[in-house]
């Protein structure tokens, strides 16, 4: 049997262009080489095969039956060679496919309801799958078995050994439910702490350490009524007594005639929302546009 290992893919394609061409001239044009180049590669071949393959006659030259027999599974090979080196070409009109993508509470509410109407608008068939915010190393295994395409997070919590891209900067907004006692605009720190608070966590972690740290400089304490997972749940409590919560000013565009926004006296942190995904995916042209959808997305926001 002879060894695959000593096969020259290039005597292949030489194979291929005498076949077709029945001419070494023509062969050579074709492969924009000399003919002393394509009459050795023949030589090759001929030894390669154990058959002439190739007999010259007035009219050019004539394949054996050998060659004969070759000439479709050598095309077939070489169009699948082909087709291995060349980057496949990436149309979301006709595309069919899943995109499996994750974020937090503020992330649902902010980006992916824009972000699943642009994919449906330019590529109705590709499927969108959006889970929940995935711990950090649920989201770096995810990632490395291929069962992510891309997460938005924080800046903190995006896990190590990802390729990341910036979205938006968000801000944070001092809210309550529009029957409140306070009047919207400037507060005291007295009149912030005279009321019980909501927390979000963990996303309000590094707001909350922020906000209490600044009022202990100040004097004051804020008590907290609940800690609560999400902004929807944040948001349907609010609106049932009289507490005080921050919440992302991402997340008020639709709820603003519910609330009145206070302005106190505190330098309140902003977050930077990124995208994160595997390195592996950083050439994919699929991958690539689905970057890009997103950004566009979040720069609308």
């Amino acid at each position: 049997m002879a060894n695959i290992m000593a096969v020259d893919l290039n005597l292949l394609v030489v194979f291929d262009a005498l076949f077709d061409e029945r001419s070494v001239t023509r062969a050579a044009h074709r492969l924009s080489v000399t003919q002393p180049t394509v009459s050795g590669s023949l030589r090759r071949l001929r030894q390669t095969f154990s058959d002439q393959l190739f007999l010259r006659t007035s009219h050019g030259i004539l394949p054996t039956p050998r060659a004969e027999t070759l000439a479709a599974p050598i095309k077939d090979l070489l169009a699948n060679a082909q087709a291995l080196v060349t980057p496949k070409a990436f149309d979301p009109t006709t595309t069919e496919t899943t995109v499996r993508v994750c974020g937090g509470d503020y992330v649902q509410h902010v980006i992916w309801a824009p972000f699943l109407k642009a994919v449906r608008s330019a590529a109705p068939k590709v499927h969108v799958s959006i889970a929940p915010r995935l711990a950090d190393d649920v989201l770096a295994h995810a990632f490395a078995r291929g069962e992510m395409d891309i997460a938005v997070t924080s800046r903190e919590a995006v896990p190590k050994d990802v390729t990341t891209r910036f979205l938006l900067r968000e801000r944070y907004a001092c809210v309550v439910r529009r029957r409140h006692p306070l009047r919207p605009g400037r507060i005291s720190f007295s009149q912030l702490c005279a009321f019980d608070h909501l927390l979000v966590s963990p996303s309000g972690n590094r707001l909350t350490k922020a906000i209490d740290a600044a009022l202990i400089k100040q004097g004051h304490r804020r008590r907290s009524a609940a800690v609560v997972p999400t902004y929807h749940l944040l948001f349907d409590i609010l609106a049932s007594d009289d507490f005080i919560a921050f919440a992302p000013e991402g997340l008020l565009r639709k709820r603003k005639a519910g609330l009145k926004i206070l302005k106190p006296d505190l330098v309140l942190p902003t977050v930077d929302v990124l995208a994160s995904w595997h390195p592996r995916q950083d050439g994919d042209a699929q991958h690539r546009w689905l970057r890009e959808l997103l950004v566009s997305v979040s720069t609308m926001q």
